[in-house]
């Protein structure tokens, strides 16, 4: 078996979201691994030092941006790279993250798989993740 592109944590409260990432993403050689909501993302992060965080911006237990905020304030997981994918598509939310926040990339829900995947690679390509 050839050996994973990088390993990628999914937070998205919608499983059936995970599911469709992780499908697109395996079929090119990436290890997906999915977190169902804030909590449980954080303590994946925590655990497992993903390459890349595919983070969705409306959980019901922490928010998207809760979630960044811990990642960037933990020394061992601040320079891990963060996707926010997301539903919120209004341009303030993408000046926001893009700029303000200062997440890797941006995709807005619902995405075609050539742009996640596209997205996957550079943030990778360029943060040398893996």
């Amino acid at each position: 078996m050839n050996t994973p592109k990088g390993h990628i944590l999914c937070i998205e409260d919608e499983t059936e979201m995970i599911d469709l990432i992780r499908i697109i993403l395996e079929r090119k050689g990436f290890e997906v691994e999915g977190a169902a909501g804030g909590e449980e993302g954080l303590k994946k992060i925590r655990e497992t030092k993903p390459d890349l965080v595919l983070l969705d911006l409306m959980m019901p237990d922490i928010d998207g941006w809760e979630v960044y905020q811990q990642m960037k304030s933990d020394e061992t997981t601040r320079n891990i790279p963060v996707i926010v994918v997301t539903a919120k598509a209004q341009n303030i939310d993408k000046v926001l993250g893009l700029q303000i926040a200062k997440v890797d990339d941006y995709i807005s829900k619902p995405f075609s798989p050539e742009d996640l995947l596209q997205s996957v690679e550079n943030v990778l390509a360029r943060t040398g993740s893996t």
